[in-house]
């Protein structure tokens, strides 16, 4: 690898783009001493040196910023061999720098907040009929729940960083707009800028993804299927949204709008969704499709709409208690997991379908009927390869990519950390 600090790009027209040319490359090495470390652990500067490639003088220049800033720690000496000089080790820190990930869906509102050490600062998760509510309520209900999670993260000592919002639709990246949440009724918001302004203070910049991606980023990075380079996890909520990682990187298709799965269509006689069509996929496999069928006294919009744990809870017990309503609604659920999935493989051919949400706690008994289906289905049979595997990070997973995908922002600019307490209005996701 090139030491890119070393490099002498030819002289700009004028001193200002050369300055900016210089800032850009102290960036990106600042940012790849900071991955190295948090893929390896605690190292000397000389193993930075040699596993990065850079000059070990710019190691040395890079690492006194970044301890400056506080992103990086002096964890000890090592000693190497019988003789030599000891090393003394360094690894990533963060302890002061706070992420909030934050999820508004049809039926709840969330939030997981850490360090970036890793340490879990805030994890809750509030019941918010979203879905009937509308965009301003919702919104306003989303600030109050951020404006208390950040709280509790200056409280722990971590200045907040930044932001990151799941949402159950089509997002606009860029500008940190929802273009079109379906089943939230959600058309052209400016997300990032009203939570913004309901959060008042600005003391962090917002960034806005869709809810699966970033459930698929969560897995990819620390689930069950972690490091699958070919993988699709499917949001099990009421609607059903897909993050579909091809050769290990997200797949966001030419506009961003990739992986809505849940409107595939698969029954030309069946219900209505949510965006208006017939036979969509989520109508056969949603939450709200299961509770309707399992517990129709309990369907979704006959009263407040509670966490949707406790609907599942529900349908659990029915199961352990041999109901023979729920147990077919389940089976008949894992059938059309099977369908739709082998759709899915059909097209991307992944070695793992990763099942979020309630899928995940009833995938005992939906896995069996739905890897059937899906078997009969596929075009190539056993050459496929593809397994339905159960998250373990449940209904928590798109919270938690909205904070990783904070977390990655502050790797890629280490300069926006400083001593000082951020306060920025700038849109991180149209940096």
């Amino acid at each position: 690898m090139i030491d890119v600090a070393q490099r002498r790009p030819a002289a700009p027209a004028g001193g200002g783009a050369q300055a900016v040319g210089h800032a850009s490359l102290r960036r990106a090495n600042l940012a790849l001493v900071l991955r190295h470390l948090r893929e390896e652990g605690s190292c000397s500067r000389s193993d930075i040196a040699d596993a990065t490639g850079l000059h070990r003088a710019t190691v040395s220049n890079l690492m006194a910023e970044l301890l400056g800033r506080g992103l990086v720690r002096e964890v000890g000496i090592e000693h190497i061999g019988a003789v030599g000089r000891p090393r003394r080790a360094v690894a990533l820190d963060g302890s002061h720098v706070g992420v909030l990930g934050t999820e508004i869906n049809v039926d709840y509102v969330a939030v997981y907040g850490t360090d970036l050490a890793g340490r879990v600062l805030v994890e809750r998760r509030v019941g918010f009929d979203a879905m009937g509510m509308g965009p301003d309520r919702s919104l306003k209900e989303l600030g109050r729940v951020a404006k208390e999670a950040l709280d509790d993260l200056t409280a722990s000592g971590a200045v907040p960083a930044g932001i990151g919002v799941a949402v159950p639709g089509l997002v606009d990246v860029a500008r940190g707009a929802v273009s079109f949440a379906p089943n939230l009724g959600w058309r052209d918001l400016p997300l990032a800028e009203r939570l913004q302004a309901e959060i008042g203070d600005g003391r962090a910049p917002v960034m806005v993804d869709n809810d699966a991606n970033l459930a698929a980023l969560a897995e990819f990075t620390g689930g069950v299927a972690a490091g699958t380079p070919d993988m699709v996890y499917l949001t099990g909520e009421v609607g059903v949204g897909g993050g579909i990682i091809v050769a290990g990187a997200l797949l966001r298709g030419a506009d961003g709008f990739s992986g809505e799965v849940g409107h595939m269509p698969v029954d030309p006689t069946g219900s209505r969704c949510g965006c208006g069509r017939v036979g969509c996929w989520e109508t056969k496999v949603g939450l709200a499709a299961l509770v309707s069928s399992a517990t129709p006294e309990r369907a979704y919009g006959l009263g407040p709409a509670p966490d949707p744990e406790e609907r599942v809870a529900e349908i659990a017990q029915g199961l352990a208690a041999g109901d023979p309503r729920v147990m077919a609604a389940v089976a008949e659920v894992g059938r059309w997991l099977g369908l739709g999935g082998s759709i899915l493989v059909n097209l991307f051919n992944p070695r793992a379908i990763v099942l979020g949400g309630y899928f995940a706690k009833l995938a005992e008994r939906l896995i069996p009927p739905a890897q059937a289906e899906l078997e009969r289905l596929v075009i190539a049979g056993p050459a496929a390869r593809c397994r339905f595997l159960a998250s373990g990070l449940g209904f928590g997973a798109a919270s938690r990519g909205a904070a990783s995908m904070v977390v990655e922002q502050v790797i890629n600019d280490p300069t926006a950390i400083g001593s000082a307490p951020i306060a920025s209005t700038t849109n991180l996701a149209g940096r």
